[in-house]
């Protein structure tokens, strides 16, 4: 069984060979594991705590390449479903010369659309220590009311439930339904990672940052870590914040980098429980998810650029004092 359990959409990223170039100038892609929920658990397996993935794919040779995939990088996969009644979700993604990342999807209906309440397994949401979920399965259909089931799953059994916003604009039928469904899912988590943008998404783009996320706190929240990308990340607790400064590499390919910074803050805090009310640790764990999401930028894909725990400590361990 999994400490860590991550739910949602598991998708095929198509991303161009070269880099800073928009889709509509990139001639050639390479095929990834992708989908954030999907990307995060395969973050926690390789840096080094158990993993646990809920959520559907087609039963189709995408759907087939995925299991392969998350299974390969040591994620346990009792929770995964196969369904032929929607093909496996393709996103093409690059990042164009400006740096800003262009995506568009191709599935509609998707399959990891059709995850069911039935689908969702108890057992393994009520043995793990931490519930992972994105934003994209709040968005409707089935999949929706699975989330939230898996959700109300975990509260039960006193297991921490984390959140990603993760906007994604083009797949929400408009920005006022975006932002309910990601309130909502801010209203039901313990740890919440969200980027700066989508803090001012959320709360309007004259806000102070700082601001407008503690205008996001609710009373069943305990950390919420902001990235900021190369200038590193915020952190509020219910009483005080904090900045970890972010690291300088040579980036590639920035998909999959705030998966990463996830996944390194989700076992940081699984290594180190006690971060949650040691701000000193707490620094020590937001350096670490800091470190882990720059290094994924320096591989093409999501999962297959995550590092190990190895790697991470190495990078850290050469940085200046």
């Amino acid at each position: 069984m999994a400490d860590i359990v991550c739910l949602g959409e598991a998708l095929i990223d198509l991303v161009p060979t070269v880099s800073g170039v928009g889709l509509a100038a990139a001639e050639t892609f390479v095929k990834a594991a992708g989908g954030a929920p999907a990307n995060v658990a395969a973050g926690v397996a390789r840096l080094g705590v158990s993993a646990g993935f809920l959520g559907a794919v087609g039963d189709d040779g995408f759907g087939h390449f995925l299991a392969d995939t998350l299974a390969a990088a040591g994620v346990a996969l009792a929770g995964l479903r196969f369904t032929d009644t929607a093909p496996t979700a393709i996103a093409a993604v690059s990042l164009r010369a400006d740096g800003d990342r262009e995506f568009v999807f191709y599935g509609n209906p998707a399959a990891h659309m059709m995850y069911a309440p039935d689908d969702v397994d108890e057992a393994v949401i009520r043995q793990a220590r931490i519930l992972h979920f994105g934003s994209i399965s709040l968005i409707g259909g089935p999949a929706r009311a699975a989330t939230l089931r898996a959700i109300d799953i975990a509260q039960a059994n006193g297991v921490r439930v984390s959140f990603d916003p993760n906007l994604r604009l083009s797949l929400w039928p408009d920005a006022e339904a975006a932002r309910a469904g990601m309130r909502l899912g801010l209203t039901k988590a313990n740890i919440v990672k969200i980027g700066e943008e989508e803090v001012h998404f959320l709360q309007g783009d004259s806000c102070d940052t700082v601001g407008g996320a503690r205008a996001l706190w609710h009373p069943e929240l305990e950390l919420m870590a902001i990235t900021r990308g190369t200038r590193g990340a915020l952190w509020l607790d219910a009483d005080t914040q904090g900045e970890e400064p972010g690291y300088k590499v040579a980036a590639i390919d920035t998909t999959g980098a705030g998966d990463a910074f996830m996944a390194g803050l989700l076992v940081g805090l699984v290594y180190h429980p006690e971060a949650i009310n040691d701000h000193a640790m707490l620094g020590r764990v937001i350096r670490f998810a800091n470190a882990t999401g720059a290094l994924t930028t320096t591989k093409r894909g999501a999962i297959p650029s995550i590092p190990d725990r190895a790697a991470v400590e190495r990078f850290l361990a050469a940085q200046p004092i």
